[in-house]
């Protein structure tokens, strides 16, 4: 790194360094001791000195100082830890400036320029290091400018940042700028002329990652449903990945997983992300992850310091991370060691003199009587005033925790009990003290004690000799949540807790027990809170409480099944989000087995909230999640045993169930605590390597397996034959096991063997690692939700209408992108609910009046121009029979059906109902029209056809299709249609006018609506009349086309009401009892051949559909021009 320079005299310095490079005005050197294998006295002394004093961190071994000549007086202006740093500077420096000295007249000169030049680049990293964080703002301003005037999309859509790359063309690259916004990613490039925009909405990206293809070796590539595009020549490639896995992620979750969604502040409202947010909340999410703390917490520093390790005594280089209620500390090194601090342990927080040997100290105290001290921590004063003002506010939160309730589970007390015995205070709450249930205050292993097999003395003594161990350990290490967690008790861990031990140390390792103090009474009144109460999870856990360990003595009785009962239905009632799913009963029987009643409820909180989050709720999302990681370890790890099980899947379902229960419904009882020790002291980590190991074993077996059967056979086996020789429980039938057919011999595998090999083998992915995988995966297992939404809504959808498959599908597709463009700008509107995975499928997507009459424009074969948008609403209100405002898929898809595809009466229904209540309101705009167009006047000429060999077969099919009319409404035991006042009828004329233009019979139909009308019009106005003279109008109409089809030369009808006004005046119009009928409108529409070709005809819905495919993004937009409806979506057709 670039120093500030400062004066060094080269005389004294001469024993400690040694020069490597020279030049005219500046030289190289190391220190001694640093590289050098040959030993000398001189050497040796000051690498022994710089041990001693820890002082590497202070002293760099390598630097560059400027010197001029003659003088015995030399600037440092550089150092580095390394030579390749160090030669990089060097570099640099003869690059840019020894040519450049040489114009100068004076030493003097010479010195200012290359300390201004070096001040100057300090200044630019400085920059730099901020221009991570926070974008320079005109730069931005103008990207934003150029982003807007490129995509057009609503303000809503925040660019969050933008990047200068190539996109690759198939083998061409288009140099151009990468746009990342909340919603969607977005590509412009103008090239020789060319045009190239790309948009893609995030909730379109199948897979992201980062590859090679025959060009480029390190290349962003974007997976959609119909392409791949491959993005590089980034100036900082890792930084835009990151940042669009997050935006990826972080919008799929959005708009994708409800659960997600409502337990995340940080996705509830997008326009608040920015660049800072997605790097803030990745580290935030690895925090978490790493150290297995509850989700709310929020980091606030991460500060790079030393911590004091008494066991190896010395100061050991990490990292502090600081939190709402933790403070904690990784080493530098992976699992040299870890702590975790909870803030209601600690006593107090105080900074110590500075010293040259502890630069910048603080002293961490606990209640355990323990002191951690922390030193060459920057901005020490700001992060102890922080934690002193969460202390205070964790104290102030938690009033209980003045009150002495430890998180230590053991203590010095009883030493001839290994120093380990509940040191929480035994006294119970109020609550508790008056609960009708009495809760179990010991362990069930303890109560059903059983007794191991004959000659197991070894057994017994390998527990006291795992005893002693941990004993000892304990004195060292520290025995609370605070212990130091280092690579030791990850091996002893490895090697089985003690039966004794085990449920306390489960404890520690998952930080249970800060929730436990945290909250006395809160089972206790959350049990009699929930007792007694019916709902669903209830009665799913009654189902399941006798399925749970039935082969284990406590759950053989009332004792433990009434325990379990109690603290899964607790549970249910705690987080009803969660409730009860299926694998919960085996791990809360297992944690019954090993710790108190109420401590076994913590350990269930723990495992389902902090350390296998999203694995138990409806859609086990984390667990599929976790599959496919294992799916993609297995093909990185055991790549034959991927070669031969081209279809992984497989195995993926047959570890389903080593995630979900931990391999307890699987292993051996006695062997599987084994592996919930070690996925308590490591996370899920452990099952992944685990899982690796077993797979590994049974590799050879796997590859000559002749199909899924055999290999889940191969499988089964293995586990039945898995041990534990130092178990002093004697071995548990598992019932939970596949049958396996036994007939060949199988070795026995000790499971001790099994979790050191999966140690040895597989245990290098760290954290981050995982976590970065999962992002990837979580990306391809809600877009397979999404494909198993939509193929079940179609399965359904399909077979009740005549819309072709392929068509349907991308309708849908349409449906849903009209759903998840409400939820990018316009905001959740009240009527808008939530994408909501738990709802049946086809309710998942549903669409409000304004999106309907969005896709309505786009898809529909009846556009009526300015009328189209009241035509819309009128079917959206017909739609939508339950009133809810919303309407869902297959409703559309059916009335879109009979437009397109239905016989004439289907579609003449249709219209029908859309010009009656409900589609058609009172208060409807352009509802309220008078009756003043010519056409329909009831004195014109009424002329049925151009010959009279036509007018007599119109009329005897009229009279035909009249009485066939009235039989089918005698056999229909359905309610009839409500019958058409005046009012609606002109509504129901306008729109039929509206539907006829621009066809190429426009003229024809427009003569032949006019003749229907009339005639209409007519029946209406004698019905009207006979009604007042006491006759039906049902009646009337038959005499009406009776008295038509009487006179043979009847080419006419004639106004048979006698008026003043003249022929070419419209009749005046009062509602009084005029009324049309649905059959009368069809019997009169079926008299023009015309009108009958018109709506029998079927309607193309393809072409709409490849135009709405462009066009859809336009509609939300503000101002787009003809020529951009074509461009917006060249997405979807390059």
């Amino acid at each position: 790194m670039w120093l500030r320079p400062e004066e060094v005299l080269l005389k004294k310095a001469l024993k400690l360094w040694v020069t490597q490079k020279s030049s005219g005005y500046f030289v190289l050197q190391r220190r001694r001791g640093h590289g050098d294998s040959g030993g000398r006295f001189t050497g040796r002394l000051v690498g022994a000195l710089d041990a001693v004093l820890d002082s590497n961190a202070r002293v760099a071994p390598f630097r560059i100082l400027l010197q001029v000549p003659g003088s015995p007086v030399y600037s440092a202006i550089a150092c580095g830890a390394t030579l390749e740093e160090i030669n990089q500077h060097w570099e640099w420096l003869e690059q840019n400036l020894l040519h450049t000295l040489s114009v100068f007249d004076n030493k003097e000169d010479i010195v200012s320029f290359v300390k201004g030049k070096v001040k100057a680049l300090i200044a630019e990293e400085t920059r730099s290091k901020v221009a991570e964080q926070e974008e320079d703002p005109e730069k931005f301003r103008e990207a934003l400018v150029k982003f807007e005037a490129r995509f057009n999309f609503p303000e809503a859509e925040k660019l969050i940042t933008y990047y200068s790359c190539c996109c690759w063309k198939g083998k061409v690259p288009r140099q151009g700028w990468l746009y990342l916004s909340i919603n969607h990613f977005c590509f412009y490039s103008f090239f020789l002329g060319k045009e190239l925009k790309l948009l893609v909405p995030w909730v379109d990206v199948q897979k992201l990652e980062r590859t090679s293809n025959v060009f480029m070796t390190d290349i962003i590539r974007i997976t959609t449903s119909s392409k791949e595009r491959d993005f590089s020549m980034f100036l900082n490639i890792d930084e835009a990945f990151r940042i669009m896995e997050q935006l990826a992620d972080v919008t799929l979750r959005r708009l994708l997983d409800n659960e997600i969604f409502e337990l995340d502040p940080g996705l509830q409202d997008p326009t608040q992300i920015t660049k800072r947010d997605l790097e803030a909340r990745a580290q935030n999410e690895f925090f978490r992850a790493f150290f297995r703390l509850p989700g709310k917490e929020k980091l606030h520093e991460v500060a790079d310091c030393s911590l004091w390790t008494p066991f190896s005594r010395c100061h050991t280089a990490g990292r502090m991370y600081t939190s709402d209620s933790y403070i904690c500390f990784a080493s530098k090194e992976s699992g040299c060691c870890n702590v975790h601090i909870p803030l209601r342990e600690v006593v107090s927080i105080e900074k110590m003199e500075d010293t040259s040997l502890l630069p910048n100290p603080i002293i961490i105290s606990i209640r355990s009587k323990m002191a951690f001290q922390f030193i060459e921590l920057k901005d020490r004063d700001s992060l102890v005033e922080n934690l002193l003002l969460r202390l205070k506010q964790v104290n102030t939160s938690n009033p209980n925790s003045l009150v002495f309730h430890s998180t230590c589970v053991f203590s010095d007390c009883e030493s001839r009990d290994l120093g380990m015995v509940a040191s929480q205070s035994e006294d119970k709450s109020e609550g508790e003290k008056e609960s009708s249930h009495l809760l179990n205050a010991e362990a069930l292993r303890s109560v059903f004690h059983q007794s191991g097999p004959e000659g197991s003395d070894f057994r017994v003594s390998r527990e006291q000799i795992k005893e002693r161990l941990w004993n000892d350990h304990f004195a060292e290490y520290g025995r609370t949540v605070c212990m130091f967690r280092t690579e030791k008790i990850r091996k002893l861990v490895a090697m089985g807790i003690p039966e004794t031990l085990r449920g306390k140390l489960w404890l520690l390792f998952s930080d249970a027990v800060t929730d436990l103090a945290s909250h006395p009474g809160y089972y206790g009144n959350l049990v009699e809170v929930s007792m007694g109460k019916c709902c669903m999870a209830t009665e799913e856990i009654e189902r399941d409480l006798h399925r749970s360990l039935p082969e284990h003595p406590a759950f053989q009785n009332e004792t433990g099944i009434a325990a379990l009962r109690r603290v899964l239905t607790a549970y249910a009632h705690r987080n009803p989000k969660i409730g009860y799913c299926q694998s919960m009963n085996i791990l809360t029987s297992v944690l019954l087995l090993y710790a108190k009643e109420e401590e076994a409820f913590w350990l269930l909180v723990a495992v389902c909230e902090r350390m296998l989050p999203d694995y138990f709720n409806h859609r086990v999302i984390g667990a599929q999640v976790d599959q496919s990681v294992f799916e993609e370890l297995i093909k990185e790890r055991l790549p034959e045993l991927a070669e031969h099980m081209k279809d992984l899947s497989t195995l993926a379902s047959i570890s389903l169930s080593w995630f979900l229960t931990l391999f307890l419904s699987i292993m051996p009882l006695e062997s599987a605590v084994n592996v919930v020790d070690c996925f308590f002291f490591d996370g899920i980590k452990a099952i992944f390597q685990l899982g690796l190991a077993i797979l590994e074993a049974n590799a050879a077996e796997l590859c000559n397996s002749k199909d899924d059967g055999h290999a889940l056979m191969i499988l089964s086996r293995f586990f039945d034959h898995i041990q534990n020789e130092e178990s002093p429980l004697p071995p548990i039938g598992n019932h939970h096991a596949f049958f396996s057919d036994d007939q060949e011999p199988c070795p026995v595998t000790e499971i001790a063997d099994l979790i050191r090999d999966s140690y040895e083998k597989f245990g290098d992915h760290s954290v981050e690692q995982i976590e970065h995988m999962r992002y990837k995966h979580r990306i391809h297992v809600l877009q397979s939700h999404e494909d198993t939404t939509k193929q079940n809504v179609l399965r359904v959808v399909i077979p009740d209408i005549s819309i072709l498959p392929e068509d349907l599908e991308e309708l849908y597709d349409l449906f849903k992108r009209e759903h998840l463009m409400s939820c990018y700008w316009q905001g959740m509107r009240p009527v808008i609910l939530r994408h909501d995975p738990s709802r049946p499928y086809a309710e998942q997507y549903r669409i409000d009046s304004q999106q309907f009459t969005n896709l309505y424009k786009l898809v529909s074969p009846w556009t009526c121009g300015e009328h189209t948008q009241i035509l819309a609403e009128r079917t959206f209100r017909l739609l939508d029979e339950n009133m809810d405002h919303l309407i869902e898929f297959k409703g559309f898809a059916s009335c879109l059906d009979v437009m397109c595809n239905g016989e004439m009466n289907e579609k003449i229904n249709l219209l029908y109902r859309l010009h009656i209540p409900p589609a058609l309101t009172e208060n409807e705009r352009d509802s309220q029209s008078p009756l003043k167009n010519p056409l329909l006047s009831t004195s014109r000429p009424l002329v049925f056809g151009k010959t009279n060999g036509d007018t007599v077969d119109y009329q005897k099919q009229l009279k035909q299709m009249l009485k066939d009319l009235a039989k089918e409404k005698d056999t229909k035991t359905e309610k009839a249609m409500p019958k058409m006042s005046q009012r609606e009828f002109i509504q129901f004329c306008k729109t039929l006018y509206s539907m006829f233009h621009e066809d190429p019979e426009e003229n024809s139909l427009y003569q032949a609506i006019a003749t229907v009308t009339t005639l209409l019009l007519q029946i209406g106005e004698v019905g009207q009349r006979s009604s007042s003279l006491g006759s039906g109008s049902d009646e009337f109409t038959e005499d009406v086309q009776s008295e038509a089809s009487a006179s043979a030369q009847a080419t006419v009808f004639t106004d048979t009401v006698k008026t003043t006004h003249k022929e070419t005046q419209s009749l005046p119009v009062t509602e009084g009892n005029w009324i049309i009928s649905f059959e009368q409108i069809l019997a009169s529409l079926l008299t023009e051949q015309s009108l009958v070709n018109f709506f029998e005809k079927p309607l193309e819905l393809k072409p709409k559909l490849e135009n709405a495919k462009q066009n859809q993004y336009c509609l939300k937009t503000n101002g787009m021009s003809d020529q951009s409806l074509a461009e917006h979506m060249k997405l979807n057709t390059q």
